[in-house]
């Protein structure tokens, strides 16, 4: 893949992680400005949340019909227009209509630009492509919350929407002249659209997801119903898909072990890498005494390790394979939280900072090598699909972590109020957490172990690896 190529795609990766982390760092403030609660303004990260969520899977597969580079513009439009509608909007509940365009936006651009990468790239450099995405990904997040605090505090706080729309007419220009014209693959889909199951699966979606986030974490009637419902939404799209003449989900796309395995060990590190931002916060401030502003530095380097590490990270998959890396990762961020699970309040943030560097950089090599791992494992005509079911793996498992994590969290503190909890109950707590959280990454080593050895996955021969 030329170089101007592989830069053009990193803006539609950059774009929607700068607008999920600024908005969150901004959420109080914009709650005071619109004079709005806390919890009606939750709904501004909400929509966007389930928006994104939502439309992964039919993003890609639209994608694979229609054109992935076209419909990767097209993203990029539905995202820069809705960002502007997000500067302009008036009141709440316009800015949460605008935030779920977005949402609709990021969601084409995340999933096709991962398969668009993987269909343009030479093979010697699949690793490093997926590596240098990630490190967008990981770079948008950790600048989120720094660009979001200085808009806000100078321009206000609808400059951290309108800062989107110049980002996006550059990126939209880039795509447009740097990234291959769409070409027709063989056997890609030709047949109709299940408009009945994917309406299905995004209900389903909507409603898990919503279960997962609303309550901060604290499971109420609300969201033991919503859980129930999106079960039976799961069974109903099931009964769906099995008489769909072009079902959303094909049967055959869970059939490879390369792609089934990498899912589902994408939904556990997602969940796990959450929790060091769920956890992390309250052990920093309540047992290290932190102040904020001490405790936003110490968090800011997960992100920026991560940003760091991406790019040297693909270029090991290149060079040793990604099923070899996959499980170098896995075990590196096991061996991080096992860390976390016994580290002694007594060393302070270095003592905290030492783990969470270690499983910030093994987790971009995971995320370089089970991305390589996947999409070398799919046909050219389902990478779209099956980017999108990547994507929605990993929001899945950071919708669930945030939630599961951060209930676990406070059950095991002993505390009904994580925040008035002791530091000592705050300590146990997040080595309780993380104690499970190793046992959750020993599973996914194993899944990753299981899989079968895959030729496509093999590491380039020595006169290829050059990127």
């Amino acid at each position: 893949m030329s170089k101007p190529a592989l830069v053009s795609l990193s803006l539609p990766v950059l774009l929607p992680s700068l607008a999920t982390s600024s908005v969150n760092a901004a959420l109080p403030e914009l709650a005071r400005a619109l004079g709005a609660s806390f919890q009606d303004a939750q709904w501004i990260v909400l929509a966007y949340l389930v928006s994104m969520t939502t439309l992964s899977v039919a993003a890609g597969k639209l994608g694979d019909r229609i054109g992935r580079r076209r419909l990767l513009a097209a993203g990029i439009v539905l995202f820069t227009s809705s960002s502007f509608l997000c500067g302009v909007a008036p009141t709440l509940s316009t800015l949460i209509a605008a935030r779920a365009g977005q949402g609709a936006g990021a969601a084409l651009m995340m999933s096709l630009t991962l398969a668009i990468a993987s269909d343009t790239v030479s093979k010697s450099g699949t690793g490093a492509a997926m590596g240098w995405l990630g490190t967008m990904s990981a770079a948008g997040t950790a600048l989120g919350p720094v660009l979001g605090g200085a808009l806000i505090t100078a321009p206000g706080w609808r400059a951290i929407f309108l800062a989107n729309v110049p980002a996006g007419l550059v990126a939209l220009l880039l795509v447009r002249r740097c990234v291959p014209v769409d070409t027709h693959a063989p056997g890609a889909s030709k047949g109709g659209v299940d408009s009945l199951g994917t309406f299905v699966l995004a209900v389903t979606l909507s409603t898990y997801t919503l279960a997962m986030t609303m309550g901060a974490g604290h499971f109420g009637p609300l969201n033991v119903s919503l859980l129930l419902a999106a079960v039976c939404g799961t069974a109903a799209f099931l009964l769906v898909e099995k008489s769909a003449a072009a079902p959303v989900i094909p049967q055959g796309v869970f059939r490879d072990p390369a792609v089934s395995g990498g899912l589902v060990s994408s939904t556990m590190v997602s969940a796990v890498m959450m929790a060091t931002l769920v956890v992390g916060p309250f052990y920093l401030s309540r047992t290290l005494g932190l102040t904020a502003a001490e405790a936003g530095l110490v968090l800011a380097v997960g992100p920026l390790v991560a940003a760091l590490s991406g790019t040297p990270a693909g270029r090991l998959v290149d060079r040793f394979g990604a099923p070899r890396m996959t499980r170098a990762g896995l075990i590196g961020i096991a061996g991080g939280s096992t860390l976390l699970s016994v580290i002694p309040a007594a060393l302070g943030p270095a003592g905290y900072l030492v783990p969470i560097v270690a499983m910030t950089a093994t987790y971009a090599l995971f995320q370089a090598a089970n991305t390589t791992a996947i999409m070398n494992a799919t046909p050219t005509a389902r990478r779209g699909l099956v980017a999108g079911l990547l994507s929605l793996s990993r929001n899945l498992g950071f919708i669930t972590g945030a939630s599961a994590m951060g209930t676990l969290f406070t059950r095991v503190s002993a505390s009904s109020d994580i925040a008035a909890a002791t530091p000592e109950a705050v300590a146990s707590g997040m080595q309780r957490t993380f104690g499970i959280a190793a046992v959750m990454m020993v599973l996914a080593v194993v899944l990753a172990r299981a899989r079968r050895r895959d030729p496509r996955d093999e590491p380039a021969t020595v006169g290829a690896r050059a990127v």
